[in-house]
């Protein structure tokens, strides 16, 4: 369970919980496979996912859930703070730096190698967003606005605040809409 690199660099912690989110999303009862291979995309090692028993993705999937409902659908900047703090002082520790498996120096922000996938997860992901707020200067995440997708995505970037998970969502809600104005007009 570690937290590799800078969310910007390689290591991606908040690209690593929307994929978890959409998934829980999609199966409230992902399994516990299910969630392993997301975890090793996102560079979890086949030795730490051992570790990832049937209780431990339980919690996990509580975790992912509480950080879905309480800041990723959270679409008010002094909320989603809110929360994301009071997510930091419940499972984040001093952040430290450590090195180890092989593995390049890299940040550790939960509370020991013995804490929970659910408290790791939830520390690591909190702290990705925190800094993707402080960056940003508010909330740069949220839900699809195309009608009938509910997938969560962060920001791309600066500029006007995103609205759809992807092209083809936006795509296809420009192309509803401009069929609607032109059956109003016509």
């Amino acid at each position: 369970m570690e937290q590799h690199g800078e969310p910007w660099g390689g290591f991606r912690p908040g690209e690593r919980l929307i994929e978890l989110a959409n998934a829980v999303r999609a199966d409230p009862e992902l399994p516990r496979e299910v969630m392993a291979a997301v975890l090793a995309r996102h560079g979890e090692t086949e030795r730490e996912l051992r570790g990832l028993t049937e209780g431990e993705a339980a919690a996990l999937r509580r975790a992912v859930a509480e950080l879905t409902e309480r800041v990723l659908a959270e679409t008010e900047t002094d909320r989603a703070a809110e929360a994301l703090n009071t997510l930091l002082e419940r499972c984040a520790a001093r952040p430290r730096l450590s090195r180890h498996d092989g593995h390049a120096w890299h940040l550790h922000v939960d509370r020991g190698d013995d804490a929970s996938w659910a408290d790791w997860f939830t520390a690591s992901a909190a702290l990705a967003l925190a800094r993707l707020l402080s960056k940003r200067g508010g909330v740069a995440w949220g839900e699809c606005a195309a009608p009938g997708c509910r997938r969560l995505f962060l920001g791309a970037g600066p500029g006007a605040p995103q609205r759809y998970c992807s092209r083809t969502c936006a795509t296809r809600s420009r192309v509803a809409e401009h069929r609607r104005r032109r059956r109003r007009e016509g």
